[in-house]
């Protein structure tokens, strides 16, 4: 997605670096698991498990790659400089891509209201107004299909 959404990032950025942080936040999230994002005890549960995932995987590297490796998942989580916000920005436009494509499966499975999917997306605005702007024409489509009640 850094590759192909690019060109919708506010500010110019270093692709390569985006690419980087957003592949080792997926790892830390795949080895702690991922919550769902609209459960928000689960979320704070994550945090923790996030932390000790990091904490395993880039004790694995030699010192200096580890310490590299982590200073790429720290500027995630910070999300202070573009490449940061753009990547998560990406990180919650994919989920609500797979959402509205599937015709909200999720959302209905688990009672997701409107409300919720742009409270907890509305964050894509900080590190791409435009990919945001995008995604709430999709969220707005959403409830007037039905895929997300109100």
């Amino acid at each position: 997605m850094v590759l192909v959404l690019a060109e919708y990032a506010p500010v110019r950025i270093d692709i390569g670096r985006t690419v980087a942080i957003a592949l080792v936040h997926d790892l830390v999230e795949i080895d702690a698991g991922d919550a769902y994002i609209y459960d928000a005890e689960a979320r704070e549960r994550q945090v923790d498990a996030e932390k000790s995932a990091a904490d395993r995987i880039f004790n694995l590297l030699p010192e200096d790659q580890g310490a590299d490796v982590r200073d790429l998942w720290l500027e995630f989580e910070a999300r202070e400089t573009p490449e940061s916000k753009f990547a998560a920005a990406l990180d919650r436009l994919q989920p609500l891509l797979l959402n509205f494509y599937t015709q909200g499966q999720a959302w209905q499975a688990h009672g997701v209201r409107k409300d919720q999917v742009l409270r907890v997306n509305s964050s894509i605005a900080d590190g791409a107004p435009e990919l945001w702007e995008f995604a709430y024409t999709l969220i707005e489509e959403a409830a007037q299909l039905g895929y997300l009640p109100d």
